[in-house]
């Protein structure tokens, strides 16, 4: 006969895992977009990757690519960062107040200070569906998003390098590396890390009209 307790796993771990500490944890994940200058060592952004390699992925191929930029090459970036608001800035006019545009374009400017930036890219291919293989990336980094709020750091998830794809491409070398020369590395997303400077409020999260039951 099956257990069906619903306490009950197979997962040792999870025994001893608080389940309220679990559901904190998600609450308290945000988007941080002003950070410390400070580095963060290398030690805890592997971590964080490893956090995110620990997602699922369609047939278990496993499919992130991350690319990790520090040091004087996240300085280079800032110019490509400036020039992706090119792209979203006419649009967040039109929806953000005055006081919060000016934030958003400086942050773009800066990226806040972070002073880490990883660049996540699907590797695509003919064994797996489009859709499923980049979902399985953005797994990926919503657990990175949630290690990060673990090692007590913020994190940042942006969307707008897709706004010069080919230039970010460029930009990490891809030009030379094969899975790129043969079409199947796919930019999907960053994300900034680093220690917050400052503590935003959480949007609300909106339950109308997200859920149907069946």
């Amino acid at each position: 006969m099956s257990d069906t307790n619903p306490n009950s796993t197979a997962n040792p771990a999870v025994h001893a895992m608080d389940k309220n500490e679990f559901y904190k944890l998600l609450e308290a994940r945000k988007s941080i977009r002003k950070f410390k200058p400070e580095s963060i060592p290398r030690e805890v952004i592997e971590r964080i990757l490893s956090a995110g390699m620990q997602a699922p992925s369609g047939k278990n191929r496993q499919n992130w690519r991350f690319f990790v930029v520090t040091g004087k090459k996240r300085e280079e970036y800032l110019t490509y960062s400036q020039k992706s608001w090119l792209g979203v800035k006419d649009i967040l006019a039109q929806k953000l107040k005055p006081s919060l545009y000016d934030f958003t374009e400086r942050f773009f400017y800066t990226l806040g200070d972070a002073p880490v930036i990883i660049f996540a890219y699907s590797h695509n291919s003919s064994e797996e569906r489009y859709h499923t293989s980049i979902g399985s990336v953005y797994m990926a980094v919503e657990n990175m998003n949630l290690a990060c709020v673990v090692e007590g750091l913020g994190s940042c998830t942006i969307g707008a390098p897709l706004e010069i794809k080919a230039e970010v491409d460029h930009f990490l070398g891809l030009d030379n590396h094969e899975e790129f020369k043969k079409g199947e590395l796919e930019l999907l997303c960053a994300l900034v890390i680093g220690i917050p400077d400052h503590n935003p409020p959480k949007a609300p999260r909106q339950t109308d009209g997200r859920v149907t039951w069946l």
